[in-house]
């Protein structure tokens, strides 16, 4: 009686299943190209190698004002800035299609008022203009403050609820970690592919490749107008209660 080892039996159980195929199993397998070594800390805080920072801790020096393009007056104060209400919104002067996107975000301890007035600002993934222009991921007190679910935390405002809240308290630094795709228009500015958006919160999935119906609007339906590589802008919402804060920035491009 033959005997074989294990390698021999698993070669030929191998062999045998790529004749039962019809085919090598090589055929499929593909060596290039070789993915790209990015180095990583094992600080968590730390961005990958081939990451953009836009918030080094120190300055705005990656950002400018909106409405006028001058230089961001948000308040720099150790590794964070701070809305200063009434300045405006502030942007990104470089612009991205595809990416990866981290940002860190604290609502103040002493936040007050409710609902939409507690902590209100956003992440716009793509700003397409002046003012709100854009598609926006909503930053906001979720902890035990009750407003219309496609406007807490984590939502695509006025559009998708987030899958769960994953807020933490006042006074807590959040994060967001963002896959954003961009839509993609024909020649004549119709829409030929929707974008599409990922978010964690926390860590926790809350946007599973989530398709956009168009910008965000205040009042109405979402639509689209076609545009090309936009900056990501911060919302200065202008509320009465103390400002929100941000740290810990960066993007990969896609």
């Amino acid at each position: 009686m033959l005997k074989f080892s294990c390698l021999t039996t698993s070669l030929l159980l191998t062999a045998l299943m790529a004749n039962a195929q019809g085919g090598n199993p090589k055929d499929t397998e593909l060596w290039t190209p070789v993915p790209k070594v990015v180095a990583m800390s094992s600080e968590s805080q730390i961005a990958p190698a081939d990451a953009i920072i836009l918030f080094n801790g120190k300055n705005l020096d990656e950002w400018e004002t909106v409405k006028d393009k001058s230089a961001a007056k948000w308040i720099v104060s150790g590794d964070m800035f701070t809305v200063k209400k009434g300045t405006g919104n502030i942007q990104t002067k470089r612009t991205f299609n595809n990416y990866q996107l981290h940002l860190e975000w604290r609502i103040p301890t002493n936040i007050t008022g409710e609902g939409q007035g507690r902590g209100n600002s956003g992440v716009f993934v793509a700003s397409t203009g002046t003012g709100d222009g854009g598609y926006e991921l909503q930053v906001l007190d979720s902890y035990n403050n009750a407003t219309y679910s496609n406007g807490q935390a984590g939502s695509i405002y006025k559009q998708f609820i987030p899958l769960v809240n994953a807020s933490k308290k006042p006074g807590e630094w959040q994060s967001y970690d963002i896959i954003w795709t961009a839509p993609i228009f024909n020649d004549n500015g119709s829409l030929k592919t929707p974008a599409r958006i990922t978010v964690l919160h926390n860590g926790v999935l809350i946007q599973n490749n989530t398709e956009i119906k168009g910008e965000t609007v205040y009042i109405g339906a979402p639509k689209y107008k076609k545009h090309g590589p936009t900056p990501i802008k911060l919302q200065d919402h202008g509320d009465p209660s103390p400002a929100i804060s941000f740290r810990n920035i960066w993007v990969r491009e896609l």
